[in-house]
């Protein structure tokens, strides 16, 4: 089950108790005292962990609790240390406050890490409150209560390309075409309900992350349809591979559908306008298809691929495209 937002509640562990102790030993007069203090309360910490790729592990459980730690001993001997409690979650994992709103940390790199919620230190032995004018102290402070925190994790997919485009525009197609990942394919709106990720190899040392995005429609800026559950994993793409049906099934002109996409990004945030982009027109194995691809560059006034998951037409020149365009964004400014 892909799951890309949970709501949980985090809480460290409390510091253990400092000890009130003193020494008796035979042959040590006035021994005074040696309470030691008590042991830190683990922390919860969430950690981007490549090869995890959804929130379902955290979604079961609402609550999630680190370790006390242990009270101190006598003999100055320190209370255990509580481990701390480590979350796995994917990389893209934004870390927000539900009460202030605020984003903690975007978990973006695999292997970054926040403590969610820190651990309480231990409470003072007896120990240290000796002076020279208390020469038996019997106080103690008890451990810090460790942290606690409701966070909102939201799941934005990372991708070096994306695929956008119109319910069956043929994008899951393309995918499985490209990589070895295996969406659902079908001939009804909406087949794909939830991002799915493939690694597309280009040779022996190159390959990319190639993302099949939810269908989009008009109004998903405002929430319509699967509105920003859409658009807020194709934010991270850096390259977006513009998917268009040269004859929808609906009957909807192809250069209406395109415009209105374009139109749904910039809505959501202006600099989705300005993604660079690769056009291509897919099932190019129907008939007047290449017409259509021709009328509908020149619409545009760009070149535009034709696809053919079918046949492979066109699967070597999106592939050059792709990866001539992510060199250009690797070389300096």
């Amino acid at each position: 089950m892909f799951v890309d937002r949970v709501q949980i509640e985090v809480a460290a562990g409390n510091g253990g108790q400092g000890m009130c102790s003193f020494r008796r030993e035979k042959y040590v007069p006035l021994g005074g005292p040696d309470g030691g203090d008590g042991g830190d309360g683990g922390s919860v910490i969430l950690k981007a962990q490549p090869g995890v790729d959804s929130l379902a592990a955290l979604a079961h459980r609402k609550q999630w609790r680190a370790a006390h730690g242990e009270s101190g001993g006598s003999a100055n001997c320190q209370g255990r240390k509580a481990q701390d409690l480590v979350l796995l979650v994917p990389p893209g994992t934004m870390v927000v406050d539900e009460s202030t709103g605020l984003v903690l940390k975007d978990l973006a790199t695999p292997g970054d890490w926040i403590v969610a919620a820190k651990g309480g230190p231990g409470g003072w032995g007896n120990m240290h409150f000796k002076s020279s004018t208390n020469r038996a102290p019997r106080q103690t402070t008890p451990g810090v209560k460790g942290e606690v925190r409701r966070l909102q994790l939201e799941l934005k997919v990372i991708a070096d390309v994306g695929l956008v485009g119109k319910p069956n525009a043929g994008k899951s197609t393309l995918l499985s075409r490209l990589s070895r990942a295996r969406p659902e394919i079908a001939d009804y709106a909406f087949t794909t309900k939830t991002p799915i990720l493939g690694i597309v190899d280009v040779s022996r040392d190159r390959s990319f992350v190639l993302a099949d995005l939810p269908g989009l429609i008009e109004g998903a800026h405002a929430g319509v349809g699967l509105g920003h559950e859409f658009l807020r994993h194709v934010e991270r793409a850096g390259l977006i591979v513009h998917v268009v049906e040269p004859m929808p099934m609906d009957g909807s002109d192809p250069l209406a559908n395109y415009r209105a996409i374009r139109e749904e990004l910039s809505l959501h945030d202006a600099s989705l306008g300005e993604r660079p982009e690769i056009v291509v027109m897919s099932k190019g194995e129907l008939p007047g298809a290449a017409e259509i691809r021709a009328d509908f560059a020149r619409a545009i006034g760009r070149e535009v691929i034709g696809l053919s998951a079918v046949t492979g037409q066109g699967l070597d020149a999106l592939l050059r495209a792709v990866v001539a365009e992510l060199d250009r964004r690797k070389e300096p400014a």
